[in-house]
């Protein structure tokens, strides 16, 4: 597993990426006898390198899958139907007791793989790339690159450490690597606290902001490659995960208007779509989908069976590895069955499934969501009706806009600020289950994961709570602690 780890590492050092990803837009021509020295000698070379950092971040093991779907497993509104330990029966359990375990390693390994590509493309850009691209074309691919490495230093936060709440961000966070790693013996690295780790997420997402495109041609491209409305969208996630929630307002406050109907007014122009269906539906580019993870048919272009969306929580499609938990969201009162995100549940075999969220059969090509406008919607709700007094009427008119978007018949109403942040709350896991944002939703807030099944709960002070690390980076890095 040694070995594995460092051809993962290697790659990184030869920029280009074997598997392909959408023809229009993720589809690096494989370039095999380009080496590091030589890839940033032309502009196809540099963009096929942009291209790969995607193909990076769309991979099975990282967003095009199992990141996503660990987000919603750990929560309490699944239940697993196979004790399968390889599609994350561990992880259900909440038991990824080893640092071995296949969950624990793969998502770590994948996640700085992506990393070290963004680190080498950056690094290169600086020695090469930028005179042979421009310096304008340059500052929007280094955008994207800090945008990815961004998001995946995020992600991994989410697992591997403890909440930003938990000390403000004092608690042992991740190895920090800005510079790439183009061979061995370069791993040695402590790791920086939590908050470090936030505070380099955000550096990556403000330089983002500045620097990416406002648009693209094509609504392909500005739903699967990072522009600048993308970049604020992840920051109001951001700091919802800190608690910082007066920034939460502010950058929500650059792409949501005052007033219904919610868009946004200047870059690409979001907003809600009128069906929810639409969103998860070809041609999956709405003017709600911030940033997805592009799928097709071609072999290597899609998360593969035991990895894909559809495959866990599709019954009729895929392996229904997942069944809904009859005692979790699905069975709020307040969630009536005429809303139209109970569409997408269906009963198989006596069981519920989130069987047509993600419907299409294997080589499972729907888009995987990384980040939509209903998500900073409610983002700027909750930090509105959380830094308020009383019942705050914007962040009441946010949630209802999502709420009457599939249910016309039901007006959310609050007396007090409390009701509203739990009505925004339970808002969150109706309109994200099956989008992996329960577990951050659990973290962020350091609320106990409830019971579920045969499971217990599990506190924030429980074995558990958080992952190990991956034991072949505590093999490889000699200062690297465990959790």
């Amino acid at each position: 597993m040694k070995k594995h780890f460092k051809y993962m590492i290697m790659m990184g050092a030869f920029v280009t990426i074997g598997t392909s990803c959408h023809k229009e837009l993720l589809n690096p021509i494989p370039q095999t006898s380009i080496t590091d020295a030589t890839a940033f000698d032309t502009p196809a070379r540099v963009f096929n390198q942009v291209l790969s950092m995607y193909s990076a971040l769309k991979n099975g093991n990282y967003y095009g899958g199992r990141y996503v779907i660990y987000g919603d497993i750990r929560g309490e509104d699944f239940l697993n139907e196979t004790t399968n330990l390889v599609t994350g029966a561990d992880v259900w359990s909440l038991n990824p007791a080893g640092t071995s375990q296949n969950s624990v390693k793969n998502l770590w390994s994948q996640a700085y793989f992506t990393i070290n590509l963004c680190n080498l493309f950056i690094d290169g850009m600086a020695a090469k790339g930028t005179t042979v691209v421009g310096a304008a074309l340059s500052s929007n691919y280094i955008g994207e690159a800090r945008l990815i490495r961004g998001l995946s230093y995020y992600s991994l936060l989410q697992f591997y450490a403890r909440p930003y709440a938990d000390g403000n961000g004092s608690k042992p966070g991740l190895p920090l690597r800005l510079t790439g790693i183009k061979g061995s013996g370069a791993s040695d690295l402590a790791r920086s606290t939590v908050a470090e780790i936030y505070a380099q997420v955000l550096s990556d997402l403000d330089f983002a902001e500045t620097n990416l495109p406002l648009t693209y041609t094509t609504a392909l491209l500005s739903t699967t490659r990072a522009h600048r409305n993308t970049a604020i969208a992840l920051k109001t996630r951001v700091y919802l995960s800190m608690q910082k929630y007066s920034n939460v307002i502010t950058e929500a406050n650059k792409i949501v208007s005052a007033a219904a109907p919610f868009t946004a007014a200047t870059g690409v122009g979001h907003s809600l779509q009128a069906n929810i269906a639409n969103v998860f539906k070809p041609a999956y580019t709405t003017s709600e989908s911030i940033l997805s993870m592009p799928m097709a048919t071609t072999a290597g272009d899609n998360p593969g069976g035991q990895s894909a969306l559809g495959y866990y929580y599709s019954r009729t499609t895929g392996n229904g590895e997942f069944s809904l938990n009859p005692s979790g969201i699905i069975a709020n009162a307040g969630w009536i069955a005429a809303d139209a995100r109970r569409s997408f549940i269906a009963t198989v075999s006596g069981k519920p499934y989130l069987d047509l969220k993600y419907p299409v059969a294997s080589p499972f090509t729907d888009y995987v969501p990384v980040i939509r406008y209903a998500e900073v919607m409610l983002n700027l709700a909750e930090a509105l009706a959380r830094t308020g007094t009383g019942v705050d009427a914007r962040a009441l008119a946010l949630v209802n806009a999502i709420r009457k978007r599939s249910d016309a018949t039901t007006t959310i109403v609050a007396t007090t600020q409390q009701e509203l942040i739990d009505a925004i709350m339970l808002e969150r896991r109706i309109e994200f289950l099956g989008e992996g944002l329960r577990n951050n939703d659990l973290m962020r807030l350091l609320q106990t994961i409830p019971a579920k099944g045969s499971i217990s709960a599990k506190a924030p002070g429980d074995v558990g709570y958080i992952w190990p690390i991956s034991s072949d980076e505590l093999s490889l890095n000699r200062l690297m602690t465990d959790n």
